[in-house]
């Protein structure tokens, strides 16, 4: 039934851009009523579904589609975000262009929706939180770029660099060169303290952001090797624990499990997907290498890891840290679905 009430619905595909968007608008009966492009802005979106109410809009997932999405719906519209990397007969088409391209999202939502995989967005407010703790990785690559820009220099120049940690480079890099070598580096040195604090302001205010409006990032940050940030970004791009039907689909949803390409008699194993978050994806696989570094405490998880890694070789144990890292998603939202506390062997409770 609810298949049917959007075939009988007006249908608007929309190609999103930067600064321009193209539209194709179906009628009721799959007829193209309308074409054309609109500005970016939220006025000459709701001109357009001003002419078009209570339509169908579908587009894909991109940098715009979080809040253009979140506006339609509040303008009474149903949205369909479609993902990208799915729909081959619209990025793979012999004749691409954005107007085929918003004409090709309209004529697959009217007849088969699920061809689209719909993806979606998280809430306004997590989306404005997300923003903190991605700007905070931007400064830390920022950091080792200029801490690299450094490191080369000074061995150009013929001397011993220091291996310190990122946040004491600044402090040790002077002490360790001439007076007139330091002279020359120092706008960088400078640069590198001023990170070094914004970076140190922005873990005390995500840790305060956890513990204060989303507490349940606690039950996360049992596991030794997650810390406020993995806890709080996990939290925060997943939203609701209930939403997989199983817990190990969270693996699949992060972009942790094996491809496939099964056809007749050949199934080989492929490479993980890589699908959904990088940088979530990122957290969980350094969590997975200090929990199967020297200094994490015995558990299951690190005995499993280890396992695996057993053979010695370089691609053993990059395939025994990704293992861990998907186990370690299904632990974190199992820990978070029923709140409880973490047990490192729970086959001997």
């Amino acid at each position: 039934m609810k298949h049917q009430r959007r075939r009988d619905n007006i249908t608007i595909g929309l190609d999103l851009g930067d600064r321009r968007h193209r539209f194709c608008v179906l009628g009721r009966t799959g007829e193209v009523v309308e074409e054309g492009s609109l500005v970016n802005e939220r006025a000459h979106l709701s001109a357009l579904i001003g002419r078009y109410r209570a339509a169908l809009v579908v587009m894909e997932a991109g940098c715009h589609s979080p809040w253009i999405s979140r506006y339609l719906e509040q303008l009474g519209c149903e949205v369909i975000v479609s993902n990208p990397r799915k729909v081959r007969a619209i990025y793979q088409h012999e004749r691409k262009s954005d107007q085929r391209d918003a004409l090709m999202l309209a004529r697959i939502a009217r007849m088969e929706p699920a061809l689209l995989y719909p993806v979606e967005h998280g809430s306004e407010e997590a989306q404005q939180d997300l923003l903190r703790i991605k700007l905070r990785d931007n400064l830390v690559r920022a950091r080792v770029a200029v801490i690299n820009s450094i490191r080369s220099t000074i061995k150009s120049l013929g001397y011993n660099v220091p291996n310190p940690s990122s946040e004491r480079f600044h402090r040790i890099i002077n002490a360790a060169l001439p007076p007139t070598l330091t002279e020359v580096i120092s706008p960088s040195v400078q640069a590198l303290e001023e990170l070094s604090l914004r970076i140190k302001v922005l873990d005390r205010e995500i840790s305060a952001l956890a513990r204060t409006k989303y507490p349940a990032t606690a039950w996360l940050e049992q596991i030794p090797g997650v810390g406020p940030i993995t806890a709080l970004y996990f939290i925060l791009k997943i939203e609701d624990p209930t939403r997989f039907a199983k817990v190990r689909d969270v693996g699949a949803f992060i972009g942790l499990c094996p491809r496939r390409d099964q056809s007749g008699e050949s199934d080989p194993q492929l490479r993980i997907s890589k699908r959904g978050d990088a940088y979530l994806r990122r957290l969980l696989v350094s969590a997975a290498q200090y929990i199967l570094g020297p200094f994490a405490p015995p558990s299951a998880l690190r005995q499993y890891g280890l396992t695996l890694a057993a053979e010695g070789t370089s691609r053993a144990k990059k395939r025994a840290v990704v293992a861990v890292a998907r186990k370690l998603s299904v632990l974190l939202l199992t820990l978070w679905k029923n709140q409880r506390s973490y047990m490192p062997f729970p086959q001997l409770a």
